[in-house]
């Protein structure tokens, strides 16, 4: 308690100054139905004072809130939705417990063994999962780090179309190729996949690290980056990328042209989403590296919120995530300073709150 109170900029040994309720969890009445009061709400680019009522695991309300309800007492701090990482492999390193208790809500895995996607509802976190990437044959990752059924070799178009509506069959709701790393997939087939992929309504996410890699993504109609590409980036692949998306992963591949090209994707228009590989990184939470990346690539505080919030859970189709509003679940991060102004503060929540439950 005496943690709180200097929060508050209060002396426990204060005695005329009223107790502040810990933000744990409601000091009274029915847990599944409380009100967050006197924070301020920070949603896109704004951080207002208002109260947020919560039933049943959802937000049932935003604003000047008189519910008949037990109220949690945060003043001088701030709300936001829980995080979005759009690239992890759980299967790799099986962590989703401590993500999730660290202010994680959702994931995007890139790449798991088609076991894994049976397994999804049990985790205690939202995932959208790709299962294994599909290659080309002996294709990246099958060669390496990822022999274990990390990846579906495919020799054809129409072994790519089948591998694609397999991999839909069994859970996937995105898809996940490698172009550019020997042996690659050719024209065609990779096409293939994209269709296919566009068809069962799910987008496409490419590992392409270097620009003929990207340009060839993109003229495929991949939706997505996986990676920050390392190699400088020509103004035509760069221009090839608006209206698309980019996966920053900078503290896993953060080199000086992986942030220039973050950063020219990003004034071209194409949606920034935080993800930080993690599987290959190992941090097991909000990254705070990760955050000063996209800050140091010239991302205001706004634009890093909503690429771990609101624009991965439109982008991917994530329910019910990304933002605090009425209808939305109340996956929540109560912090100590602004993350429009102090972005890393993501890194460090007060408390973390999933379908109004506190972690």
């Amino acid at each position: 308690m005496r943690a709180v109170l200097l929060a508050f900029g209060l002396c426990s040994a204060c005695q005329s100054e009223p107790s502040v309720p810990d933000v744990a969890a409601p000091a009274r009445g029915d847990t599944s139905h409380f009100v967050l009061a006197g924070a301020s709400v920070v949603d896109g680019n704004r951080a207002k004072q208002l109260d947020v009522e919560v039933r049943a695991g959802r937000i049932v309300a935003v604003g000047v809130v008189d519910a008949g309800a037990a109220r949690i007492d945060v003043r001088g701090k701030f709300i936001t939705a829980a995080v979005i990482d759009s690239h992890v492999h759980l299967a790799y390193l099986p962590k989703a417990k401590k993500l999730s208790e660290s202010g994680v809500a959702g994931v995007v895995d890139l790449a798991a063994p088609t076991s894994f996607l049976q397994d999804l509802e049990a985790l205690p976190l939202q995932v959208v999962a790709a299962g294994p990437m599909i290659t080309a044959s002996l294709g990246y990752p099958t060669q390496g780090w990822g022999s274990d059924g990390y990846g579906l070799e495919v020799a054809s178009p129409t072994q790519a179309e089948r591998a694609v509506a397999d991999l839909l069959a069994a859970g996937a709701r995105v898809i996940k190729v490698p172009v550019g790393e020997a042996p690659s997939l050719d024209d065609s087939t990779l096409l293939a996949v994209v269709t296919k992929a566009h068809q069962g309504k799910v987008k496409v996410v490419a590992h392409a690290l270097g620009d003929a890699d990207a340009a060839r993504a993109a003229s495929a109609g991949v939706d997505a980056l996986a990676h920050s590409p390392v190699e400088a980036l020509a103004e035509s692949t760069l221009d090839a990328w608006k209206g698309r998306a980019v996966i920053s992963t900078l503290s896993a591949f953060g080199g000086p042209e992986a942030r220039n090209n973050l950063s020219a994707l990003h004034a071209r228009g194409a949606t920034v989403l935080y993800g930080t590989d993690f599987g290959n990184t190992r941090v097991a939470g909000i990254s705070g590296a990760e955050i000063d990346a996209l800050a140091a690539a010239g991302l205001s505080g706004g634009a890093i919120l909503e690429s771990a919030t609101s624009a991965p859970a439109e982008f991917f189709g994530f329910d019910g995530l990304g933002r605090v509003a009425p209808g939305a679940r109340a996956c929540l991060l109560v912090l100590q300073e602004n993350p429009l102004t102090t972005p890393r503060s993501l890194a460090s929540p007060v408390a973390v709150y999933r379908d109004g439950v506190r972690l």
